[in-house]
């Protein structure tokens, strides 16, 4: 008989043993009471610091811009620059107004797809100027033309024989970041480019090329197309907007954070 009773003992201690203490509940509930009462501190802690960063990044990016356009508007302002067979470095020119005198080469000429035009996509015609003098080439962005029946064929574009003088603002494209390659071609000389910087452009060609892309004078008539070109202060509106919205972000954060958390405990500890 007492063998039994200790037999049943253990059972119901292997039973209750089975099921979670009281005590084991009261802890579960106690933790999950704290994780609901400090998440939405973690949250705004996390949150908050990365949304003022994100509105500061924007307007930083926004002072480059400014910072540029002043450079811009000065650089222009002043005398035009010859630009001649010799090569010259890229920062003395950028931003000047430049004169250039040669002939085109369309043979080695580049469409620089993705442009858009008042809605319209079409492309940019990036044209060598083999300079006078010498074996120098200038690069000339020509312009803006309509994309034409499809990717698979590209406009034609009427180049100017025989020498021409060439006005424009020297600028330097953008080099690094992501690349898309281009595309896969049969032909000696690939036309269209997903994108252009001088680098590439100068490792597919076997002449010298000056570190600069002149945008081509909207009253000059050395074969040009439709050319208006953009100021570098219309970024500026732009990235002004997205620090205000990520600033806003941050206050409507705070706001929610004060009204759903901090009030409600204020009005319990005031009771």
């Amino acid at each position: 008989m007492a063998r039994r009773r200790t037999t049943g003992r253990s059972h119901n201690r292997a039973i209750l043993g089975a099921w979670p203490s009281a005590r084991s509940h009261r802890r579960k509930g106690r933790e999950t009471t704290v994780w609901r009462r400090w998440a939405p501190t973690v949250a705004v802690l996390l949150l908050l610091p990365a949304f003022i960063a994100a509105g500061c990044w924007q307007l930083d990016r926004a002072d480059q811009k400014r910072r540029l356009q002043d450079e811009y508007d000065t650089r222009t302002r002043g005398p035009v620059l010859a630009i001649d067979a010799a090569l010259r470095v890229a920062e003395d020119l950028r931003y000047h107004r430049v004169q250039a005198r040669g002939v085109y080469e369309p043979e080695r000429q580049i469409l620089l797809e993705n442009r858009v035009h008042r809605g319209r996509p079409g492309y940019h015609v990036i044209t060598p100027l083999r300079i006078d003098g010498g074996e120098t080439r200038a690069l000339v962005n020509r312009g803006w033309v309509p994309l034409g029946r499809s990717r698979d064929e590209p406009p034609t574009i009427d180049t100017p024989r025989g020498v021409v003088t060439v006005n424009g603002v020297a600028t330097v494209p953008a080099t690094g970041g992501y690349r898309i390659e281009l595309r896969e071609t049969t032909a000696e000389w690939q036309t269209q480019w997903p994108y252009f910087d001088i680098p590439r452009y100068r490792a597919r060609v076997k002449f010298p090329v000056q570190p600069v892309v002149i945008l081509l004078d909207a009253s000059s008539e050395a074969g040009g197309f439709v050319r208006e070109w953009a100021r570098l202060e219309t970024g500026i509106a732009v990235h002004q907007g997205y620090a205000l919205q990520w600033f806003l972000l941050a206050l409507t954060l705070l706001v929610l954070y004060g009204y759903y958390d901090v009030y409600p405990r204020m009005r319990k500890k005031s009771r």
